[in-house]
């Protein structure tokens, strides 16, 4: 399977003459692992794994501070040959002996040419929460996030179909067929989501039923993890804020329709928590009159998303479709699924973040679902889950923040359009907007 950050890591980071020990972060079973074991074989690396969940004990062989006298100890243990430049020295489920992270400086300074691959599950709370000396500037971050759409087409040999949406031009018409097989396939990403298990789980069987068994292991291992969450915290209240998730998407999230027994504090460390395990991701509300976004966030207000829209629609026990379907999930499903693949749009090695708009003067209500940078400036995007919808938030948003740009991400046809509308009490409004298709999300910093 292709995966964009196993391509950066053979591409950019390795060919780096400055390279840095590397450290991957993502939920569990986003494919951190397989990542680095499939970048070893396709270097043709000697990989020389180490799990220290599985095997607390090899925390030992990190005692010294010589790099040297650990590589020994490593190679005694394992009985492999560690050449520095045609070896891979990957240290598994790195959150069990986060001390070690420490250590990584000394192999940064005395041992450049040595490749180093770390991981782990939970390690958003180690790097949040250590005690120890991090090797801050000697050590480089990747974010591995759920298969992209483009990434899912690819997992289905669907490279030529790929290859024709990478190469879209706005002005040219869609054919009806090509744009058909699109949403069917979009809709059956919808359906598996992204996450490794459940992809190759549908390519194995096609069978809908075993992909939502493989999500319903996922699910119960989430909440396995719930007792490692700084272990002081009610594991009912775990789930009862993990089960309110799906039924406040596109929502600003209130602590008060979770359960009024679960106290505010409570539930903001819960949240807190989970998006630090990467389960849920903050989109932030920002007043969005300056760039960067960050720089107007309002802490208290905050819209969830989810890992990944598969594993919601276990959870909701319903699919969502491109069939303009009268769920009343579907609106917030479908910023579900763009907001994770927005997330897609980041380089690997930047950090993803998401922004939201929202005005609550009473009649005069908006809400634009997300806000990026691009060019510049500051770009709203209007997600609706069918093919039409009114656009009254946007217009508000263009007219208040002076904007001349729009996108829309729908179920139709690719399009640009001059928008003129009057607005009551506010005047005249005009804007270009782009609206592209889901299946198309991906290339949206090229059509822009």
């Amino acid at each position: 399977m292709y995966r964009e950050a196993l391509h950066y890591l053979k591409n950019s980071w390795f060919e780096d003459p400055k390279r840095k020990p590397l450290i991957l972060r993502g939920a569990r079973q986003v494919g951190k692992t397989w990542i680095a074991r499939e970048f070893a074989k396709n270097k043709n690396l000697t990989l020389v794994e180490l799990n220290f969940e599985r095997n607390p004990e090899l925390k030992s062989l990190f005692e010294s501070s010589d790099p040297k006298v650990i590589l020994r100890n490593i190679a005694s243990y394992t009985g492999t040959d560690i050449h520095l430049e045609s070896s891979l020295l990957f240290l598994d489920e790195i959150q069990d002996a986060p001390e070690i992270l420490s250590k990584l400086r000394w192999f940064y300074e005395e041992l450049p040419t040595l490749p180093i691959i770390a991981a782990g599950s939970l390690l958003e709370f180690i790097l949040s929460d250590h005690t120890f000396s991090m090797p801050v500037g000697r050590i480089s971050y990747i974010y591995i996030e759920p298969f992209s759409f483009e990434e899912f087409l690819l997992a289905l040999n669907e490279a030529m179909l790929l290859d024709y949406i990478r190469n879209v031009n706005i002005t040219l018409k869609i054919p009806q067929a090509l744009h058909s097989k699109l949403r069917n396939i979009f809709n059956l990403y919808c359906h598996v989501g992204g996450m490794p298990a459940c992809v190759s789980k549908w390519i194995e069987t096609q069978t809908f039923s075993n992909v939502i068994a493989v999500q319903e292991d996922l699910l119960a291992t989430y909440k396995d993890d719930f007792h490692k969450y700084k272990g002081r915290l009610d594991v009912t209240k775990l789930l009862t804020i993990l089960r309110s998730i799906p039924h406040q998407l596109g929502q600003k999230f209130k602590y008060s329709k979770v359960d009024p027994t679960i106290q505010s504090p409570a539930a903001k460390q819960i949240i807190m928590l989970f998006n630090q395990a990467k389960i849920c991701h903050n989109v932030q509300l920002t007043s969005a009159n300056t760039l960067p976004l960050n720089a107007e966030v309002k802490e208290k207000a905050f819209k969830q998303i989810f890992l990944d829209i598969g594993l919601i629609n276990c959870m909701l026990s319903t699919p969502f479709l491109l069939k303009n379907s009268k769920n009343t999930t579907d609106g917030g499903r479908a910023e579900q699924v763009v907001g994770q693949m927005l997330r897609t749009l980041f380089p690997v090695f930047k950090e993803p973040e998401l922004y939201y708009w929202q005005r609550e003067e009473k009649g005069l209500e908006a809400e634009i679902d997300y806000l990026i940078e691009y060019g510049g400036e500051i770009l709203p995007i209007e997600v609706k889950a069918g093919s039409t919808g009114t656009l009254k938030s946007l217009h508000y948003f263009m007219k208040l923040k002076n904007k001349k740009f729009a996108v829309r991400i729908h179920d139709g046809m690719p399009s640009i359009t001059k928008v003129n509308v009057n607005l009551p009490n506010q005047g005249a409004v005009s804007y270009q907007l782009l609206s592209i298709p889901f299946y198309l999300t991906h290339q949206l910093h090229r059509l822009l």
